[in-house]
């Protein structure tokens, strides 16, 4: 009999077979945790929360958040690699700078690949797709005259997950996902001007695609961005991370 045969045959005690089900449970949940943390991070650095030039401790940011180090510093390195922070040797992590260049080029970006798949869209939605769209963008209604965030958050996008699968471009709709990351969609959530702008435009599209209308489809898909853009120098304006 070999090694890993003899090591088959070996029962396995409930105390071993509880500490592997842990280990088991923490390797799945350690990469959701991480990304959970770079996402508060990105929305706290998009925001000015946290500044420019400004330090974040990695046993602060934990406590703070209620996780341990590991998840912390597993957000950061994602993050550097992504240009946000920077590591300062036996420092620690620093925010990198936010130009309004870089804001409105995040949006450009998010602009271009978002009109391309809404024109994929228009060329593939049905009659009961555009249904859809349609009571999404009621609830997103409701959401934004209840004040709810959260709510709002979520109607808006499953709004954008029917609409991009529509265009059944995979691809596109991942790097259009990865732009919006940066994107701190609870400054906008709790915007009721943002969220009337959203149903707005919505509705407006779903015309469009209704009549066939290109030039509108373009038009209104760009007007999120351009409208998203503008709120968001404007709160960092008032925040003075420009002065």
């Amino acid at each position: 009999m070999t090694v890993a045969a003899h090591q088959g045959t070996q029962q396995t005690t409930p105390a071993q077979a509880s500490r592997r089900r842990a280990a088991a449970s923490t390797i799945r949940k350690r990469p959701q945790l991480s990304e959970e943390v770079a996402a508060h991070l990105r929305h706290a650095i998009m925001t000015a929360e946290i500044r420019p030039g400004e330090f974040i401790r990695m046993d602060d940011m934990a406590a703070r958040l209620g996780v341990s180090v590991t998840p912390v510093r597993e957000a950061l390195l994602t993050l550097r690699g992504e240009g946000m922070v920077s590591l300062a040797p036996h420092r620690g992590y620093i925010v990198a700078a936010l130009s309004r260049i870089d804001v409105e080029d995040l949006f450009w970006l998010q602009s271009e690949i978002a009109v391309r798949v809404a024109l994929r869209t228009a060329q593939a939605i049905t009659s009961e797709q555009i249904g859809e769209l349609e009571w999404c963008n009621q609830k997103l209604a409701v959401a934004v005259r209840a004040g709810d965030g959260p709510e709002v958050a979520d109607a808006e996008f499953e709004f954008h997950r029917i609409h991009n699968l529509v265009a059944d471009s995979g691809k596109l709709s991942w790097f259009l996902l990865s732009a919006t990351r940066y994107t701190p969609t609870q400054l906008y959530a709790t915007d009721p001007e943002w969220g009337e702008v959203a149903v707005d435009s919505h509705a407006k599209l779903i015309a469009a695609y209704r009549k066939g209308n290109r030039e509108q489809v373009i038009e209104q898909t760009r007007r999120q961005f351009t409208d998203g853009a503008a709120r968001l120098t404007k709160h960092l304006e008032a925040t003075g991370i420009w002065d």
